[in-house]
Formats: structure tokens, C-alpha cells, sequence
């Protein structure tokens, strides 16, 4: 029997985790990337507990909590009344093995993972290549590449695509991508300025409510991230200039000299998700198949748990002779958790932590810290941002 192999569009954490966990296996694999090289952009920065778990018995876990910060503790503030409710990860830990969230950047995660393809001589990859057509039959699939310019073309059983939200993949399987963007857009500000010691029992993770200009608060070992929103009227120059984020992060925490700056991203934002998760030997993974706004940090942890959840089936299929139908069961679990779960917190906790009325502030902020008062209540609520109830659910899903 011929080995069986996959094709990977797009080389972040979800089609490297995919390409290895199917190599592990013993599966051909080829990866094709768009960019001339990983990205190094600072882009999520939060792995949740089962993630953690997930990438443990692939050699990752340890090498990644070497790497970043282990986040005992969560924060929900207010810009005005300070620290509002914070939540202790340790009531998981009969959950877990990892009951704590690691801040780590998600290229140290690629480059990890590079580091072990690299090793493994059925383990393909082009970098600088764009996927330009996907053809498939009954038998497979024929995906068009351009490498440096140069056409060229890759049989496989099966194509993964992972290449993000503007995914080439999806487009060529006429896939609708369904849902809606934000009118504004998010900067983040990367600065090696220690908040820790100006905001009294600061923690690493710190989601900052305000009526008129919210922000996330997120620690990576080298630096402090501050995620804000922008105003629509705003040009991209003018958000990105000085004076916008010297405005914005005088605003947060006045200081008598400016802040330095190391890093300035602005992206806009969506709430996202595929009609389809695969379309006969085509499957979408991650920001291909869903994308919503990072509070919460469930993208990247969302995608990476696609890549599982899928890899683990098509093994199934191409080694153990199982149905097809398993991976329709692929599509049931992970597009409904995207829809009912993913993309409905983070819209949630978007409009929380936004909210302008302050009978309905009050209200939230109230809930919060009677929730972080109950340990039974606390361990629910970490349950549920964590993603350790979106796993279960989705377990559950026939």
C-alpha cells in the first residue's frame, strides 16, 4: 500500500501542529506557505490548559513553558475602579494538567514544531509559494502552487487549508465565509514598560473594561502588549502615528516621559465563520474556517484544537479504514463550537468590556465578582474560558 499524503496550506500553529501530528504518524506530508519565511509577527500570545494537554505528547509543551510565563491568575478591571474580580486557575487542576494559561508568543510555537519537521524526510515544505487552484476528484486532490514565480503541482489524498483568514484554500472550494467585520479596528502596542509596578496586583492577564476607551493588558516574557480599540473616523496613519499611541497609553497610565515602543500592530476584526468545514477531500482548519475578535484569547486555541480533532480523524480514515462520514463528524463538532461557542464569548466579552450604560457595567461587574467569591462558581466560569467546556461539548457532538 502507497503511504498516504496530505497537503498543508499555510505554515502558523494550526497547519504546523497538522503537519505534525499527521509525520508523527507516518503520513507524507507537504506544507506550502505564502511568506518567504514562519512568521515572527507578535501574534496570539495565550495557550489555554487543554491546548497545553493537547501538545504535551507531541514534545511541546515542556519547550513552550520554558519559553513564556505560566499565568496562574486572570483579571477583569476597570479603567476607573481598578481591580474588579480575579480568577484562580489552580480550581481546574483535577481538569488539567496544565491549570494555568501560558503567555507565549505563537511563532516560538512554529519554530518548535519546525525544528522536528525538519528532521523528518516525508515532511515537505515550500516556503514563498500560493496556492493558485485546487482540483479534486474522487481519488484526490490536485493543488496548483507557485513557488518563487514557478507553477507547479501537488498530488495528495487530502488537502488541509490552513492559510488563514483570507484563505485560498476556501476560496477555491467556493466556501462562503460567513458573518460580519467590525467597524473599528484593534491596535496593539508592544512596550517594555513594567505596568506590574504602577497597577497594584497587576497579573499577566488583565482585561480592562471602560464606557469610553476599553483595553487588554497581556504580559509575554519580554514585554507588556496593550490592546486598544480605535475610533472609525481614525486613518491608519494617524492610529499608528506617535502622537495616537502616546495619547493612548499616557491615557491608560500617565507617565512624565514617553513610552518606548517595540512593536505597532493594527488589524481589523471579524466574526467569522465557514458555511462548510470540508468539502470532499478539502477540510478547513482555524482562521480558514472561523475567525473572531481576540478577547478571550480563543483563536489560535481554537485552531489548534480543529487541527487535532481533524488530524486524529483522518488517520482514522487513511491508516484504520474508517468511513468518510468521520470526517463530517470533523465539520458537526468544530463549526458548531465555533459558532455557538467561540465566536459567541468573545462577541460577548467584547460587549462587556465596551458596555456604556451604567446600570448594565454595574450589573456585569457585580455578576463578576460574585462568581470570583464561589469557588464552585469560579471553577465554572474558568471552565468555560479556558475551552474546557467547548472540548467536552463538542466530544458529545455524534
Amino acid at each position: 500500500m502507497s503511504q498516504a499524503h496530505v497537503m498543508i496550506s499555510g505554515a502558523g500553529p494550526v497547519g504546523m501542529v497538522s503537519a505534525l501530528v499527521l509525520a508523527r504518524a507516518g503520513v507524507k506530508v507537504t506544507l506550502a506557505e505564502a511568506a518567504p519565511a514562519l512568521s515572527l509577527d507578535l501574534r496570539a500570545s495565550t495557550f489555554h490548559p487543554p491546548t497545553l494537554d493537547m501538545l504535551a505528547p507531541l514534545g511541546l509543551t515542556d519547550e513552550l513553558i520554558a519559553q513564556g510565563l505560566v499565568a496562574r491568575y486572570t483579571q477583569q478591571r476597570d479603567r476607573q475602579e481598578g481591580l474588579i474580580a480575579e480568577f484562580d486557575m489552580a480550581l481546574i487542576k483535577g481538569d488539567t494538567d496544565h491549570p494555568y494559561r501560558l503567555q507565549c508568543e505563537q511563532w516560538k510555537l512554529t519554530q518548535l514544531i519546525k525544528n522536528q519537521l525538519d528532521k523528518m524526510p516525508h515532511v515537505t515544505m515550500h516556503l514563498n509559494t500560493k496556492v493558485e487552484g485546487v482540483e479534486q476528484t474522487a481519488d484526490g486532490v490536485a493543488t496548483r502552487l507557485s513557488t518563487d514565480g514557478q507553477a507547479h503541482t501537488v498530488h495528495s489524498d487530502y488537502l488541509i487549508g490552513a492559510d488563514g483568514a483570507w484563505s485560498a484554500v476556501r476560496k477555491s472550494q467556493n466556501i462562503e465565509f460567513e458573518g460580519f467585520t467590525y467597524p473599528e479596528r484593534f491596535l496593539v502596542v508592544s512596550t517594555d514598560f513594567e505596568y506590574a509596578d504602577h497597577l497594584p496586583k497587576l497579573s499577566y492577564v488583565n482585561y480592562c473594561s471602560d464606557p469610553k476607551e476599553w483595553c487588554v493588558l497581556l504580559r509575554v516574557p519580554t514585554l507588556w502588549r496593550v490592546l486598544f480599540p480605535t475610533k472609525v473616523e481614525e486613518t491608519d496613519d494617524e492610529v499608528m502615528g506617535d502622537e495616537s499611541v502616546q495619547r493612548r497609553l499616557q491615557g491608560l497610565l500617565p507617565q512624565p516621559v514617553p513610552y518606548q515602543t517595540v512593536h505597532r500592530t493594527l488589524y481589523k476584526v471579524h466574526q467569522r465563520v465557514a458555511k462548510n468545514f470540508r468539502h470532499g477531500r478539502v477540510l478547513l482548519a482555524g482562521d480558514s474556517a472561523h475567525i473572531n475578535n481576540p478577547l478571550g484569547g480563543m483563536g489560535m486555541n481554537g485552531g489548534v484544537h480543529d487541527a487535532m480533532n481533524l488530524c486524529h480523524k483522518l488517520l482514522g480514515v487513511i491508516q484504520q479504514g474508517q468511513s468518510t462520514d468521520v470526517l463530517d463528524r470533523y465539520e458537526r463538532q468544530r463549526r458548531s463550537i465555533a459558532i455557538e461557542y467561540i465566536n459567541a464569548n468573545t462577541a460577548r466579552n467584547k460587549k462587556e468590556i465596551e458596555e456604556r450604560d451604567p446600570v448594565a457595567r454595574q450589573k456585569t461587574q457585580d455578576e463578576l465578582r460574585a462568581i470570583a467569591s464561589d469557588p464552585k462558581a469560579a471553577k465554572a466560569y474558568i471552565r468555560k474560558t479556558s475551552m474546557l467546556d467547548a472540548l467536552e461539548r463538542a466530544e458529545a457532538i455524534a
